[in-house]
């Protein structure tokens, strides 16, 4: 089956053919506007033929599995646009259009949330009033479940392991970053929460603050709602940190140039990264390896080693092993924990799930070809 994958993220929008679990076309549009339908079906065009489109959905509330989309589960997943207000938008927008290709063939939903669906109890509760809770479902989804699926098969095939015996600390680094514990192919515990905003900074997001900061910038200070949201969605992080874009990149160039800010941009950064990676160690009990994934995971070597100095977890980096290609073990012989860097593969993952989903028809029997 050739799928077309859909995979948009803040600012950009990735698209792929996978044919039998082979990336046979792709196309990166780095300024993708969050509106325009001219990238889908030019790229669908492009590369016949389709058999299927699959759609990277940040947020799918309580789903477990992937859906096949139409208008009735399309309005009902815009209700978590306010969970995910960056993402959630252009992921509906592209399967709209995606519905509306010249082939008429169906389209999947992938669901970020859904990797965590079966947080234990303890880790997905908020301590808040039960009726909050039960009135406005709050609780902790988690994000990235895609990525981290991907790399976790992936690290298996690496350590030459099989999944089910790996005890894992997944760190997807990109615009959003979160640290996950995987074990046994299941996620334990993660740092995203309700919405991606929390844990660790992130390229333009805060991550976790005191929760006291909002509500006092609202009361004593008269800022809207609106301009606080926006403010830690897009404004946070090391963006607001450093005074740049938030790019990783142009953040440590000005650090190499010497500007104060930007170094103490990375300090924060790193700094609440490893406090993740030790809140989820100690949830994964005696990781037997971190995972990086993610395209700041992936191009920034001096930044891997950095965020191992001092043998963060009992992991030392090699460095000959750091700066070589590919997905790879990156760690010291001499290392606790091994370290893996893992090519952040999404197009992979969404085109199995979709594969899997048409598979099987709505009573469980195999869906006529």
């Amino acid at each position: 089956m050739r799928v077309l994958t859909v995979n948009p993220g803040s600012s950009s929008l990735k698209l792929a053919v996978v044919d039998g679990g082979v990336v046979a076309a792709e196309e990166h549009v780095a300024e993708w506007d969050g509106v325009t339908r001219d990238e889908l079906e030019g790229f669908a065009a492009a590369h016949p033929p389709v058999h299927a489109v699959s759609v990277r959905v940040v947020h799918g509330g309580d789903r477990t599995t992937p859906t096949v989309l139409d208008e009735g589960s399309l309005a009902e997943l815009r209700c978590q646009v306010p969970l995910a207000p960056v993402h959630q938008p252009r992921s509906l927008t592209l399967a709209r259009h995606a519905l509306d290709l010249p082939a008429g063939v169906p389209v999947v939903g992938c669901f970020d949330t859904a990797f965590h669906a079966g947080l234990p109890a303890h880790v997905a509760t908020y301590p808040l009033p039960r009726r909050w809770r039960d009135r406005y479902g709050l609780r902790r989804y988690g994000f990235h479940g895609l990525s981290l699926a991907h790399a976790t098969r992936r690290t298996a095939e690496l350590l030459d392991r099989p999944v089910r015996r790996l005890r894992l600390v997944c760190c997807h680094l990109g615009a959003g970053v979160s640290v996950t514990a995987v074990v046994g192919g299941r996620s334990l515990d993660t740092s995203m929460g309700f919405t991606p905003l929390e844990g660790a900074a992130m390229a333009t997001r805060c991550g976790s603050i005191d929760p006291g900061i909002p509500l006092y910038l609202l009361r004593e200070h008269g800022l809207s709602v609106s301009d606080v949201e926006a403010a830690l969605n897009r404004n946070s992080g090391l963006a607001g940190l450093s005074g740049t874009s938030g790019d990783v990149r142009e953040v440590l160039r000005s650090r190499a140039r010497g500007d104060p800010e930007a170094r103490l941009a990375l300090d924060v950064y790193l700094h609440r990264l490893r406090r993740e990676m030790a809140a989820q160690a100690v949830s994964a009990a005696e990781p037997d390896a971190v995972v990086l994934t993610g395209g700041v995971a992936e191009h920034q070597p001096g930044l891997r080693a950095e965020l191992f100095d001092g043998a963060l977890l009992g992991a030392r980096v090699d460095p000959a092993r750091n700066r070589a290609t590919g997905d790879r073990l990156i760690s010291a012989e001499s290392s606790r924990t091994a370290v893996v860097l893992v090519t952040c593969r999404e197009e992979n993952e969404l085109a199995r799930l979709c594969e899997e989903t048409l598979s099987v028809g709505p009573t469980g029997a195999p869906a006529p070809s």
